[in-house]
């Protein structure tokens, strides 16, 4: 995948919410991520006998990991980049492209 992990900030690039900054709630295996606030669907869910309440629930579901880009903080702002890989105290990190800082 595209080095983008659980709670890392991210920018929609593509889609009906593009634009919109969230934060990545899950990464699944077949390269989607599930991000806060983005492609919000609504589900319709039956009353169950343990006392669960039927009705309308809406929940953010998966999106391509192509349709995201990292954003990081960079001189007092916040800019998206993508992410390159690199050698810092004989440990792999992910770093970022456009300001050559760790991620």
């Amino acid at each position: 995948m595209a080095g983008i992990r659980k709670g890392d900030q991210v920018k929609v690039i593509a889609g009906k919410d593009k634009g919109v900054e969230g934060k990545i709630i899950g990464v699944l295996e077949n390269d989607r991520v599930v991000v806060e606030g983005v492609n919000r669907v609504q589900k319709h869910t039956r009353a169950g006998q343990t006392g669960t309440e039927g009705g309308i629930i809406t929940a953010e579901a998966p999106i391509h990991v192509s349709n995201v880009m990292l954003v990081v903080d960079a001189d007092g702002g916040k800019t998206t980049t993508k992410i390159g890989s690199g050698v810092v105290d004989g440990k792999k990190t992910r770093i970022s492209r456009k300001t050559g800082k760790e991620i």
